[in-house]
């Protein structure tokens, strides 16, 4: 199928990108790697698509006294590849490499992750795990959301028609953090079956319902056995991937539980 006919600007900056964002119709074309394609199957019909890839001040990455913040367009091989990010926020650098493969992580960005806010993604469970704060702008001024309350349901979040998401910022590392990082897919680079994103006394499953679902650690193996219900798939039942919930939940266990 082709994409719907729809209209293309290209704005120098972010004042003139929120200026278009304003009217009816208009949708953000960041990294592209998500939104082409359903654009080209027809599951999006857009009046204006706003490309901006040439926003200045959105690709950074910047260490800060309060922290770590990643502008939107910052790519996935960007972030696999930084020595800050894996210093500061090496979650993010666990989950990067288990993205697509290298030509969608070269053109993918943090900030179309986020926004597609996809239940299989990887992101968007680091981010809650990680107790970020997503940053939206429009005309009206600056919005800082935590993560946790961003993502609303399946391909929702809570971004305005008229906003921008342009970072996403991250508390500041401390000596005895950890963290881990677990995938199960059928094949390398696949959506995720089952995955998962702990950071300290925190785990958040993913590609298991329509948003990221978080639980303590310490209820984490009761919560697996009696609460979670995973949405089955095309190759796996409920029962299967609470299993394979589990398993993940195991091996990440000793890594998380051990005294800090």
């Amino acid at each position: 199928m082709k994409a719907p006919a729809f209209a293309y600007a290209k704005p120098a900056s972010l004042a003139e990108a929120l200026e278009l964002l304003a009217h009816p119709g208009a949708k953000v074309l960041a990294g592209g790697q998500s939104l082409i394609p359903s654009l080209n199957m027809r599951l999006s019909s857009p009046e204006l698509l706003v490309d901006i890839s040439g926003v200045p001040g959105l690709k950074s990455i910047e260490v800060k006294p309060d922290g770590m913040r990643i502008g939107a367009l910052v790519t996935h091989s960007q972030i696999e590849k930084s020595s800050e990010i894996r210093k500061h926020v090496p979650l993010l650098a666990e989950a990067a490499p288990h993205i697509a493969h290298p030509a969608i992580r070269n053109r993918g960005t943090i900030g179309g992750s986020l926004a597609l806010a996809d239940p299989a993604a990887e992101y968007p469970a680091c981010a809650v795990a990680l107790n970020a704060t997503v940053v939206v702008e429009s005309k009206k001024g600056k919005r800082r959301i935590p993560a946790e309350t961003f993502f609303k349901g399946l391909f929702e979040t809570g971004l305005k028609a008229d906003e921008i998401l342009t970072a996403v910022e991250f508390a500041p590392a401390k000596k005895d953090d950890k963290s881990v990082f677990l995938e199960l897919a059928r094949r390398h680079g696949d959506y995720a079956t089952v995955g998962l994103a702990g950071h300290n006394d925190r785990v958040v499953f993913f590609a298991v319902g329509s948003v990221p679902v978080p639980v303590s650690l310490k209820d984490a193996k009761t919560f697996v056995k009696q609460e979670l219900q995973p949405a089955a798939d095309l190759y796996n039942s409920r029962e299967t991937k609470r299993h394979l919930a589990g398993v993940l939940l195991e091996r990440a266990w000793n890594t998380l539980s051990t005294s800090r």
